[in-house]
């Protein structure tokens, strides 16, 4: 058997202020020919597994280029053509192949193209023909398109969020291609519109007993893998919203039924699965209070709404104005983004004190920068911190500072936290502060709450704005919740 394996990804917000260009998967993450680093981007492990499991069985794998970025705004049409083109010239000199497996993220949008997982399988499926297995694994705030759904034999879907499961996904994809190819099963596609536009988080109830519920129906009745595709809300594209996937042996009508059948379910639960968000002022007072009664860790701010993760420069400082403003002290930030602030402390060394003006530059959403008299405490090159599971995080040269008893970890490459190795790579003892800034939507939970007891999601303006009514969705198709309170009182399908 001869396997072709590629990644193409990033999650793409369409309105905010930095495009991805090619520096930008400079940055995060490229590989060609499978010559992956010791520390793997999430989104090459799967490439990982499937070359390991393919050399156990004496397969041969060509493995083409493996590019991911961190999310920001439209993907530069030259970059996505570029690299779009070398995955397919890759994949014609690798013909004949028995199967095609993609590690992709699924909301990757690029000047000119709604949907470039769409695009880059529909002319996969032109080159290998209507037989060959195309299997995918996607993010869960993946955009589905019908034309994706008919190009692809199979695709599955992280289940967690915070993702935790990519590698137990990269395994169930090689069980459903590996079965395929055995004449074991056939593996048909069934999806569910569910109207829906927002956020959820598997951490908590109800939500988590739902994804729960969906892993209890694989194995029985035919019923081979279900998957909830969340969407991705900053991005202002038609198909954009929540879609159940259920994929069968064969049984395309039962399929159908419980696709609509848990999509219905999850209309339900709308009210109770949306997260809940704390205004600044309303956290800090939260926060101050924790600190006086309980020794519970550190108090967690997650500012969401500068989550480089989602798209936003990770460079605001709203609470970092906020919490200086209320005197607070023993806090760390975690982190900022800038560049030129790197350079320049970088140049001044370790135990300089200079003024310094941090943050705040990307655009109004930032925030007004923090004038700040600082000492530099430590300076790193090209620092890496933990990501979900094994995979790592690429942070840039880093500097530590402290300003009026506040330590910021400030870097040149943008990325979110995800771990608390963030602050203690940067020489900070995370556990003593009272406060702690992570500038992350969920991704930080898991291992966040492993040593606080209190995280508090921090309402914040920004690019990221949880206020899905306020996003400027004007060409999601409709009717759609909540920009429609009701978007089943008509029989309306809306286009995918």
């Amino acid at each position: 058997m001869r396997l072709f394996t590629a990644c193409l990804g990033t999650e793409t917000h369409t309105w905010a202020p930095l495009p991805t260009d090619t520096k930008a998967y400079e940055d995060t993450y490229l590989v060609r020919g499978g010559d992956h680093p010791e520390a793997v981007n999430m989104f090459g492990v799967p490439l990982q597994i499937w070359r390991g499991h393919a050399d156990a069985k004496g397969w041969e794998t060509v493995e083409s280029l493996c590019a991911f970025a961190t999310p920001s705004g439209l993907v530069v049409k030259r970059t996505y053509e570029t690299y779009r083109d070398e995955i397919l010239s890759d994949l014609k000199n690798a013909m004949p192949v028995d199967a095609v497996m993609l590690s992709l993220h699924g909301a990757m949008v690029a000047d000119g193209y709604d949907d470039c997982q769409d695009d880059l399988l529909h002319h996969i499926r032109g080159i290998v023909g209507p037989d060959v297995f195309i299997g995918c694994e996607l993010d869960l705030h993946c955009h589905i398109t019908k034309r994706f759904a008919d190009n692809t034999t199979a695709f599955v879907i992280f289940k967690e969020y915070p993702h935790i499961d990519f590698a137990a996904r990269a395994e169930e994809l090689w069980t459903l291609m590996e079965r395929t190819l055995a004449g074991e099963i056939k593996p048909v596609i069934s999806t569910f519109d569910c109207r829906m536009i927002e956020l959820f988080h598997t951490t908590r109830e109800p939500m988590r007993s739902f994804v729960d519920g969906m892993a209890a129906l694989e194995g029985h009745d035919g019923v081979l893998s279900v998957s909830l595709g969340h969407g991705f809300p900053w991005a202002n594209i038609p198909h954009v919203g929540a879609r159940m996937v259920v994929i069968t042996d064969d049984r395309k009508d039962h399929g159908d039924r419980l696709a609509e059948q848990l999509g219905r379910k999850l209309w339900s639960l709308r009210d109770q699965i949306v997260p809940s968000v704390v205004e600044m002022d309303d956290a800090i007072d939260q926060a101050l209070e924790h600190t006086e009664a309980i020794d519970g860790g550190p108090v967690v701010f997650g500012d969401a709404a500068d989550n480089p993760g989602g798209g936003a420069a990770g460079d605001s400082t709203f609470i970092a104005h906020a919490l200086i403003k209320r005197g607070i002290t023993n806090a760390a930030i975690g982190g900022i983004w800038d560049p030129v602030a790197v350079d320049i402390c970088r140049g001044a060394g370790v135990g300089a004190k200079l003024g310094l003006r941090l943050g705040g530059k990307a655009g109004p959403w930032s925030g007004d920068p923090l004038d700040l008299q600082v000492t530099v405490k430590a300076v790193f090159d090209d620092m890496i911190a933990q990501g979900l599971g094994d995979s790592t995080r690429r942070m840039g040269n880093t500097v530590t500072l402290e300003a009026d008893g506040i330590e910021y970890v400030v870097h040149a490459v943008r990325t979110q936290n995800f771990h608390p190795s963030f602050f203690a790579n940067a020489g900070i003892d995370y556990a003593s502060k009272k406060i702690l800034v992570v500038k992350s939507m969920q991704h930080f939970y898991s291992n966040y709450a492993a040593i606080s007891d209190n995280v508090i999601y921090a309402s914040t303006p920004g690019v990221v704005d949880h206020n899905i009514r306020r996003l400027p969705l004007d060409r999601a198709a409709r009717p759609v919740w909540p920009l429609d309170d009701d978007p089943w009182a008509s029989n309306e399908k809306r286009p995918w």
